[in-house]
């Protein structure tokens, strides 16, 4: 049974989580629009982005392992993707379809409602009845926003304006602005905006959590020291004790995204990148003493 999302991260069929965590951390690098400036790299990046939305959600990977690429009609994922490339929001609504019943990779079920994010869909029949007043778009907003929540400037009609954002927001959730859809006779429908939250190379969301891997010298991973490091909030210190090991997760507490129903937010993780020195850089002595001593 062919299961192409596996090799669109580039890992075996039997890759574990981490494995296929460090795959996806390793491609987006690579692959990200900001860093890599040829023309097939921005469907690469999102082809990445859907296969590990995929396979990092334990419900639809067990569905996708029991029917591999049946799900996408006998395709692979690269050539399903190119096949539905009208845009990311497009292959996201197709994806959400097949792997959950319209709930959304990233618990889409949830609307923005009355001027907010709330209850109810806001694809209501009742609006449907007025699709010229009404009008549906995507926006894309950016990763900090999404976390911290604030303002973004949205272009609709060839009018520009700002949208307040709560903190928290996920992709594949709606909002609601009401007044600014169409106008006709004296009345005005709403602007319904489909929220995507562009990705952010540093940063991976897991649920509330957040995972942020920095890069550590040999040196203080086996001697520690305390070491200073930029959050999307603020610059922190982190105490780093002896003998750290590649891989080794800090927590720092409620630093991570806002659960927009508990009201409680999740934690920051930041791993541990040891940087190993090259071997040609060190004294002659102190790598004769290692080959000796190690």
């Amino acid at each position: 049974m062919a299961k192409s999302l596996y090799e669109t991260l580039e890992v075996s069929e039997n890759a574990n989580e981490s494995e296929i965590k460090k795959a996806y951390r390793k491609l987006a690098r690579k692959y990200h629009p900001d860093v890599n400036k040829e023309s097939s790299a921005e469907e690469k990046f999102k082809e990445i982005n859907s296969a590990y939305e995929i396979l990092s959600d334990k419900e639809k990977k067990q569905q996708y392992d029991m029917h591999g690429d049946s799900m996408f009609g006998g395709q692979n994922f690269h050539d399903f993707s190119r096949s539905h490339a009208g845009g990311q929001g497009d292959l996201d609504d197709i994806l959400r379809q097949m792997f959950s019943g319209g709930g959304g990779f990233s618990g889409g079920s949830s609307h923005f409602g009355g001027g907010g994010f709330g209850g109810g869909s806001p694809f209501g029949s009742q609006r449907q009845q007025q699709p010229n007043l009404d009008i549906e778009t995507n926006v894309t907003i950016p990763f900090s926003v999404s976390i911290l929540g604030g303002s973004h400037s949205v272009s609709v009609q060839g009018e520009r304006f700002d949208i307040k954002i709560p903190a928290g927001v996920k992709s594949g959730e709606k909002m609601r602005v009401k007044g600014k859809g169409h106008a006709q006779g004296g009345r005005a429908g709403d602007l319904f905006l489909k929220i995507t939250v562009a990705p952010n190379p540093e940063y991976i969301r897991e649920g509330d959590d957040l995972i942020k891997s920095f890069d550590l010298p040999l040196k203080t991973a086996l001697f520690g020291d305390k070491i200073e490091i930029s959050t999307l909030e603020k610059e922190i210190k982190l105490k780093i004790p002896q003998n750290t090991k590649n891989g080794q997760r800090f927590r720092v507490k409620e630093m991570g995204a806002m659960n927009r129903k508990t009201k409680t937010r999740g934690n920051l993780y930041l791993e541990a990148n040891i940087i190993l020195p090259k071997v040609d850089d060190l004294d002659e002595d102190l790598v004769q003493i290692m080959k000796e001593k190690l």
